[in-house]
């Protein structure tokens, strides 16, 4: 019974299992000193244990199936990273790169088919559309190095989808020409029936999403809901003609905006992804490497080097051409040919589906196929080589702009530069929401902290009173490692529920809090509560008072209110970088309502920092219904307020719990109250100016406003 469970091919379901688990976490800790990329090691551990290597397990249905997973999920991941708002500002970059990358190697691919390898015109076609196409096999190392919003990563994903759908069109013409299928009523079927899965995933999905996130909070039915729409995407691609992992990518892109990259349920999309399908996916790559093909004859190696050389150089020449037309830098450059180079997914399915199309019989009665032997075995080295390029490559290139990117985002190594976010909790139904929107307004930086307070009064003689507290904390704990963000606690007795709520903030050299407001729908004029309203007058501090009555992520736009003169209070910049980060790490469209002058300098920074937003003049306070009338469902608000005798203060701000009463009692809305000096002794709460610098790499809004500070001061 033990010699049958240890015989080769293993057939032990439970074995294989284990043993590919080991693989995905060994691998990398052994080629680690020899700098060899996790994804090389996989490949390479695939083809070792696979039926061409040792022949320790078979490349069956179950690994096919882990592999189709893992690749729908590279190509998921991909679009739901992907920035939209610099998507939408190298748009014109990403459709030129995906021309590029599809043109040069079908051009050269198809002159060197017939020339080179005498191959017939259709055959050539067919192959050269197989360099054009690419896998973006890479990609988890770009999000391994969080650099997945650089704009040589959206042109090339971008680019990805561009050159895939038309090397996909080219396969399916080539072998509908070859099978005497094509016909007006091919071109009608595939028009039509892209168009229907285009607007099924488009306008659907996102609907589809919002209404399931608002209703349903519990984490792994999160999950398995994005999962089975990613999955039915495919399914649509497929049905409509074209490939699954279209589908998937455009299912990213669709619950773009509804998964937020700061969110729970993107960490846990991640994390499940790069542990299990993505490492599935690799290795059952490896197990299709044949080294035995090169014994074969000098026509498959000839055909294998030519292959592999074209493939290579073509898309090298796309990236190069694309680099040089648009100014990038060099390592953006080398990053878009790393993640363009490698050969896997629709080469593979390219190059079956070719060798499956007999033409005719040969006179030795052999088949004569639209791809042969040489084809498909050379096909086999070609994804070897390029991945093997590919990975290289875009490690050095995303090493160094991750490291660019930082030395630029830093000014120095002073504790006094890192973000300090004080969230203290009293109500547990409002602590998911309040540290979601503690990590949404922080950084992408990991030099930021969270501290989560709880304060029992030191005269309550109520036991549970502390056990209430601990449990808040815990569940703070508990959001926030959800998140892949850690979260400090403080338990803190005092007379005074303000007062130590101020303290925790001097001893933590607070830079904002983040508080919580009733979430009754009718509210009164001291909706704010006489707690709130404490800590607004005693705690300088940059503070949002937030009252959630939706998840985050449902929310389709956040309406700024900005008052006249804001641009004029010191504390301008801090609660700017809040809203431009929640932009940036939320992925939601930001309209903004203010006064000229401050839309001026608000468009400065949108120019040089981009976001999705839209600038709207609004003057009159004392005219809400004009805010109101523009704010539609699933929008969110958030007015930036003043205190007394600053100067962008209001008397209409007395107004505002009317306000929010009549035209937005079932949105979320979020009270931002500028640092204010002045108000406290000790203003170590109070950042220098180059700690702009340091979030997100401001350096335009360092030179903006510092400007500004300057000329104010």
């Amino acid at each position: 019974m033990l010699l049958q469970v240890f015989s080769l091919p293993l057939k032990n379901p439970v074995l294989i299992f284990s043993l590919i688990l080991f693989i995905i976490l060994l691998t990398p800790v052994l080629l680690q000193r020899l700098r060899i990329p996790d994804l090389i090691g996989l490949i390479i551990a695939g083809a070792v244990i696979g039926p061409n290597g040792v022949g320790i397990m078979e490349r069956d249905s179950s690994i096919e199936l882990f592999g189709t997973v893992g690749l729908l999920y590279i190509m998921f991941i991909a679009g739901l990273e992907i920035d939209m708002a610099d998507l939408k500002k190298n748009y014109g970059k990403t459709l030129t790169f995906g021309l590029y990358t599809f043109l040069i190697p079908m051009i050269v691919g198809t002159l060197t088919g017939v020339y080179w390898l005498d191959f017939s015109w259709p055959t050539s076609i067919l192959l050269a559309s197989m360099y054009a196409s690419h896998t973006l096999i890479t990609y988890p190392i770009v999000s391994k190095y969080g650099i997945t919003k650089n704009r040589a990563v959206s042109i090339a994903i971008g680019g990805t989808v561009i050159t895939c759908i038309l090397a996909l069109l080219v396969l399916a013409v080539i072998v509908g020409m070859s099978t005497g299928e094509i016909n007006q009523q091919f071109w009608i079927k595939l028009g039509v029936s892209s168009l229907v899965f285009i607007s099924i995933v488009v306008i659907l999905f996102p609907m589809l999403g919002r209404w399931f996130f608002k209703r349903y909070e519990d984490s792994v039915g999160q999950y398995i809901f994005v999962l089975a729409l990613v999955f039915f995407a495919s399914f649509l691609a497929e049905a409509a003609g074209l490939e699954a992992i279209i589908g998937a990518f455009l299912a990213g892109l669709a619950l773009n905006r509804l998964i937020p990259n700061t969110s729970a349920l993107m960490n846990r999309i991640d994390f499940v992804g790069n542990a299990i399908f993505i490492p599935f996916f690799l290795i059952g790559v490896g197990m299709l490497v044949d080294v035995r093909t090169f014994a074969a004859g000098w026509t498959a190696l000839w055909v294998a080097v030519v292959m592999t050389v074209i493939a290579t150089l073509s898309k090298f020449m796309a990236a190069w051409i694309t680099e040089k037309n648009f100014k990038l830098t060099r390592d953006e450059g080398r990053l878009i040919f790393g993640l363009s180079n490698a050969q896997a997914a629709a080469t593979l399915a390219a190059v079956l589906i070719g060798y499956e199309v007999i033409l005719g019989t040969g006179p030795d009665g052999q088949p004569i196929r639209l791809l042969n032997e040489d084809v498909l075995n050379g096909t086999i080295v070609m994804i070897l080589i390029t991945c093997t390029i590919a990975s290289f490559i875009t490690q050095r290139s995303a090493q160094n702009i991750a490291l660019a990117e930082m030395s630029g985002d830093r000014i120095g190594d002073s504790d006094d530069e890192e973000e300090r976010i004080l969230i203290p909790l009293s109500n547990s139904e409002t602590v998911d929401e309040l540290i979601t929107l503690g990590t949404a307004i922080k950084s992408r930086r990991n030099k930021a902290q969270l501290v989560a307070v709880s304060i029992v009064k030191s005269d309550n003689t109520d036991p549970a009173a502390e056990k209430i507290s601990e449990r808040l904390l815990e569940k703070a704990v508990k959001t926030g490692a959800g998140m892949d963000h850690r979260v400090d606690t403080v338990l803190r007795y005092d007379l005074n529920i303000v007062n130590g709520i101020r303290n925790v903030a001097k001893e933590h050299k607070i830079t904002d809090i983040v508080i919580g407001l009733r979430t009754q729908k009718d509210i009164s004029d001291t909706f704010l509560g006489k707690l709130t309203q404490e800590v607004l007058s005693k705690c300088a501090t940059t503070t949002l008072a937030y009252r959630p009555m939706q998840p985050m992520s449902t929310v389709k736009r956040y309406i700024v209110v900005i008052p006249e003169n804001a641009e004029k209070e010191v504390g301008f910049p801090y609660w700017l970088i809040s809203i431009w980060n929640l932009a940036k790490n939320v992925g939601t469209k930001i309209v903004f309502y203010g006064t000229p002058a401050v839309l001026d300098i608000l468009h400065l920074v949108q120019s040089k920092h981009l976001i999705l937003a839209e600038f709207k003049e609004f003057t009159d306070w004392s005219n809400f219904k004009e805010v109101a009338t523009a704010t539609q469902d699933n929008d969110a608000l958030i007015l930036v307020m003043s205190r007394p005798n600053c100067p962008s203060y209001s008397r209409h701000m007395e107004y505002v719990p009317n306000y929010i009463n009549k035209y937005f009692n079932s949105i979320n809305c979020i009270l931002v109250y500028p640092v204010q000096l002045g108000m406290d002794e000790d203003m170590s709460a109070f950042r220098s100016i180059s700690m702009i610098n340091y979030i997100e790499g401001m350096d335009g809004l360092v030179q903006v406003l510092g400007k500004l500070f300057r000329k104010n001061k």
